[in-house]
């Protein structure tokens, strides 16, 4: 670990040295006993060494006198802290307005050795009381109560989706609802710090003095009041990339949703597919937003199949990119006969210009050349190609029906950014 950086003398850390014994005694008080702290403070510990894992949190935080020792040269860094004292921490860094009034907790007399601090906590948003008016200002804090009321005191709001963000932690199952939001948030300003591991926040066991140490020194850090410590049990995130590359062989879902479609093997069609629920990542984030549309055309593969080839991605923003990549091979036909009742075989079909051809050619039903629905090259292209399917008594043609779901295979790289 790296030897502790000195804070500059101009930080809103500063507590002065000549802060009387009263005022500051809160802020290390054993849970058992209420040894009053020298004024002057070393930053050397008996049970603190140089290779305890907070020595340079403590020792900076100390150093400023936010933090103290007691008379027998110990910090005691594994005892727990209570809400009390934890409130009395919160107002010797803290200076910021109030957001709330104050309100009289049941349970915190008039005369309590904590009770402006904890006034200024609540008042200050970083820490609230329990139902019935109730502070509990001698239970010990937990560890998921400490970082709630950082990232709430401090107004920080998770980016990103939080259970993606507690996925980091092995036991996110243990951090309770309220905390979620807040411990997301704190994780994402590397305010988390877990030792032994950094997989496990362990958020429902009572913090000790040095991990309360190093989670306010992390909040100043977030803040930029004070440098940086290098240390191995900061939970950091990687930043989320602003784009992401989908490799050529990426399967994409698609649906076509629209009137039925009848064409020839032979021909090529204009189609347009919908992405019926979005396309996301892991963690959530959208890469492509439900209702999205492909653009491209249906092309003939082999003898009796026709395969959709996608040439372009249409957002529902209305931005456009190109978009390469195939469909398999469609296969499904229909027999087409003679005598049949073209008008009741194509109500709702789109049909493709050859395919009205040979539907023309087997029924004689000439009429389907002004048919609405007509797709491809138009009347003048369907009497032209009669000839060529006359004297067949059935023909069959290629059907996609409407809700027909398709996956499409990228044949390039497509590079997408977060929606």
């Amino acid at each position: 670990m790296q030897p502790c950086k000195r804070l500059r003398a101009t930080t809103a850390l500063m507590i002065t040295l000549g802060m009387n014994a009263s005022m500051i005694a809160p802020i290390v008080m054993a849970p058992l006993a209420n040894p009053a702290p020298a004024v002057a403070q070393t930053v050397t510990f008996s049970d603190v060494p140089t290779s305890h894992w907070a020595s340079d949190y403590i020792r900076a935080l100390v150093s400023q006198n936010v933090l103290a020792g007691f008379p027998d040269g110990t910090f005691k860094p594994d005892a727990p802290v209570t809400r009390a004292q934890f409130s009395s921490m919160l107002s010797a860094v803290y200076r910021k307005n109030a957001i709330r009034s104050a309100i009289n907790f049941v349970d915190v007399p008039s005369d309590y050795w904590a009770t402006n601090a904890i006034r200024r906590s609540y008042e200050m948003g970083f820490l609230s009381g329990y139902p019935e008016g109730v502070f509990l200002p001698e239970q010990n804090i937990p560890r998921e109560q400490v970082l709630v009321s950082l990232a709430n005191g401090l107004g920080y709001q998770a980016s990103q989706p939080i259970d993606s963000v507690l996925g980091n932690y092995v036991d996110t199952n243990r951090i309770s609802n309220f905390a979620r939001s807040p411990i997301a948030a704190a994780t994402e300003k590397r305010m988390v710090v877990n030792y032994p591991s950094l997989n496990y926040l362990n958020p429902d066991r009572n913090a000790t003095r040095a991990e309360v140490a190093a989670f306010l020194y992390q909040a100043l850090v977030s803040e930029g009041r004070v440098a940086a410590i290098g240390s191995p049990y900061v939970v950091s995130l990687q930043a989320a990339p602003t784009s992401y590359r989908l490799a050529a062989g990426t399967t994409l879902p698609v649906s076509y949703l629209k009137d039925k479609i009848v064409l020839m093997p032979d021909e090529t069609l204009p189609l347009t597919l919908t992405v019926r629920n979005a396309i996301t990542t892991t963690d959530g984030r959208v890469l492509i937003p439900a209702n999205s549309q492909v653009k491209g055309t249906l092309q003939p593969s082999g003898d009796k199949a026709t395969q959709f080839v996608a040439q372009e991605l249409l957002l529902p923003d209305g931005s456009k990119q190109a978009l390469k990549a195939v469909s398999n091979a469609i296969t499904t036909t229909e027999t087409i006969r003679k005598g049949a009742d073209v008008g009741r075989l194509l109500k709702n079909t789109a049909i493709g210009t050859a395919a009205a051809a040979a539907i023309s050619a087997v029924t004689g039903d000439r009429a389907i050349a002004t048919e609405e629905l007509l797709i491809g090259a138009g009347a003048g292209g369907i009497l032209s190609l009669i000839e060529r399917f006359l004297g067949r008594n059935s023909i069959d043609v290629l059907v996609v029906q409407p809700e027909t779901n398709v996956t499409l295979k990228l044949t390039e790289d497509l590079v997408v950014s977060p929606r």
